[in-house]
Parts: structure tokens; C-alpha cells; sequence
């Protein structure tokens, strides 16, 4: 589709389904000339071929690209749609690996008002209120869980896009390099940044919360793991995630010292509790699928908010 400032983006979406060979030609059918009008414009032909949804997703990814740009006319959508999940359908994932145990969790979830606003960065405010950003929409959203009642702002600054970041008791800020395999600190006084490789050269740490001695908890998205950093000692542990390598762990946040996230690459999407004390792991699905929970906040009564981006929903997990 024809912004092309979204080419990352969306080529590491479709990317993330399972290895396939991509396609020289497209198959007959209407919305076969969209695709050439408007997908190619900013990627290649692989790039979509390879892609693999359900009609739903790829209704959600058209209008995600038609909010950042595309010139795919309104009335040709649907068109597309049912082309996209017709000849590049949904491929197979691991099954979700889930634990029982004894905590217990209740999930809603509410469908957010723009189609393909990509919902990302929930954060959780005093009132009780949950604030997302629409990345691909340019709005950000205030959902009342109470009353379920959703209000949108569109940002002051056109097409504008940060990625996890924490701050320490002592003011300082803390990020993760997803294109390198560094966490990194940035001086709130003089500006400069310090570097901390991680062990793998292969790690790509994607998102990063924090506990309240200060260590910080990333979520290795290319390797599957649940990563561990004390920035006072040097120190790096690692967890295999329950998914397996292929789980992609993403969005995290911390409750009680107590680590919570959530792996993207296995269906459905699981939620995945880790408790630093005993090193056990405990998981439970996502109930709409989660479509990759990007990023989780804490609510001030302790529960959790998930952006579920794939399904163009935001969610609450009352922790018991």
C-alpha cells in the first residue's frame, strides 16, 4: 500500500506468520488489481503472499494501511478483504501452552470505535480510566471501563509514532533497542545514553517493565525468552518462555514484583504470569485470541490493561 513509511511495520506483521514461499503471481479474482494498485506500491509481491489471515485480520491490516495513507478507495476494502483471506488464508500456529495454578484472572475486552486503529501503549491512569494510542488512526483513546464508554482525540501532529521504556525509583529512564540486541539508559540530566548488550547477539528485546529493587524484566521477542537485568551488578538471567522459541513474548508489566506478559507467536495469544521468587511460570489464553498484545500497563487498583492490536480491541485482566 502506498505510505511508505509503514513498510517495517507492516512487512514484520506479515513476517511473523509461518515461513512460506512467496508468490511470483497473484491468482485471478476481483481484488486481484488492488493488490497491484495499491499493496506493491510500498512493498513487494512476497511481502503479501506471505502474509496469512483470517477475513478478520486482513480487514483490520487493509484499514490499518488506509489509515496511514494508502489510496485504496473506501468502496474497494471489502473487495480486498475477501481476496487477501481467500488466497493468503490464516496458516497454522503453535497451539498456547497453558499452565493451571492457583491465580486466578477475568478478562474483558471491548472493540475499539476505528477499524485498523491498531491500538498500543495502554496506560492506566488514577481515575481508572485506560488511554491507548491508535498508532495507524493518529488518535488516542480513553476507555471507562465502567460504563465501556470509549472517547477519541485525534494527535496534534499528523501521521506522529517510542518503544518500551520504564523509569527507575531514582528518575532514570530505561529502553529497549528492538533493532539490536541492547537495553539502554538515558541520563535525565545530561541527555547521554549507556548501552548494555545482552548475551545473545541474536536477542531483540521488544518491551521492558520494571520491579521495585530496579531490575529490569524484557521480553525477548526473537528468541522466546523473559529476560532479567540488574543495571547495579551487570548481571543478565534468562527464561525460556513457555511457547517455546517460536512464542514471541511481547507486551509486560510488573504487579507486586511479580512479572506478567504476553507471547505473540503461539493461538491464541496467551497471557503469562512468572513469579521471580519461584521461577514458575503459569499462562492462560487470551479469550478473543489477543491478534499480539503490544504492550500491557498496571491499573492503579493492580490489574493489568492490554493493547490487543490484531483484534482492534483494548482489554482488562482483574487479577484474584
Amino acid at each position: 500500500m502506498s505510505h511508505k513509511f509503514i513498510l517495517p511495520a507492516l512487512a514484520l506483521m506479515l513476517l511473523s506468520s509461518l515461513p512460506a514461499p512467496a508468490q511470483d503471481t497473484l491468482p485471478d479474482g476481483p481484488g486481484k488489481k488492488a493488490v497491484e494498485s495499491y499493496c506493491v506500491q510500498c512493498h513487494d509481491l512476497g511481502t503479501v503472499t506471505r502474509g496469512g489471515y483470517d477475513q478478520t485480520g486482513w480487514r483490520n491490516n487493509v484499514h490499518m494501511m488506509v489509515n496511514v495513507g494508502s489510496g485504496l478507495p473506501p468502496g474497494e476494502i471489502e473487495m480486498l478483504v475477501g481476496y487477501l483471506a481467500k488466497n493468503f488464508p490464516e496458516r497454522p500456529k503453535p497451539k498456547a501452552v497453558l499452565i493451571p495454578g492457583s491465580a486466578k484472572v477475568a478478562i474483558r475486552e471491548w472493540v475499539v470505535p476505528t477499524p485498523g486503529s491498531r491500538p498500543h501503549d495502554p496506560r492506566a491512569t488514577a481515575d481508572g480510566a485506560i488511554w491507548y494510542t491508535g498508532q495507524f488512526a493518529n488518535v488516542l483513546g480513553r476507555l471507562d471501563p465502567k460504563t465501556g464508554a470509549l472517547k477519541l482525540v485525534t494527535a496534534p501532529t499528523p501521521k506522529s509514532r517510542p518503544y518500551g521504556m520504564v523509569v527507575s525509583s531514582k528518575g532514570v529512564p530505561f529502553f529497549v533497542e528492538f533493532g539490536s540486541n541492547k537495553i539502554a539508559r538515558i541520563d535525565p540530566d545530561t541527555m547521554a545514553i549507556r548501552e548494555y548488550a545482552l548475551p545473545s547477539a541474536e536477542s531483540r528485546p521488544r518491551r521492558v517493565a520494571i520491579t521495585s529493587d530496579d531490575v529490569l524484566w524484557y521480553s525477548d521477542y526473537a528468541r522466546g525468552y523473559l529476560g532479567r537485568f540488574d543495571p547495579a551488578t551487570g548481571k543478565h538471567t534468562e527464561w525460556a518462555s513457555p511457547g517455546g522459541p517460536k512464542s514471541q513474548p511481547y507486551g509486560i508489566a510488573v504487579v507486586k514484583d511479580v512479572v506478567w506478559y504476553s507471547e505473540a507467536g503461539v493461538q491464541p495469544n496467551t497471557l503469562v504470569r512468572f513469579d521471580p521468587g519461584t521461577e514458575k511460570f503459569q499462562t492462560w489464553a487470551i479469550p478473543s485470541g489477543g491478534g499480539v498484545v503490544r504492550n500491557v500497563d498496571v491499573t492503579r487498583d493492580g490489574n493489568l490493561a492490554l493493547a490487543l492490536s490484531g483484534v482492534n480491541r483494548v482489554a482488562l485482566v482483574e487479577l484474584k
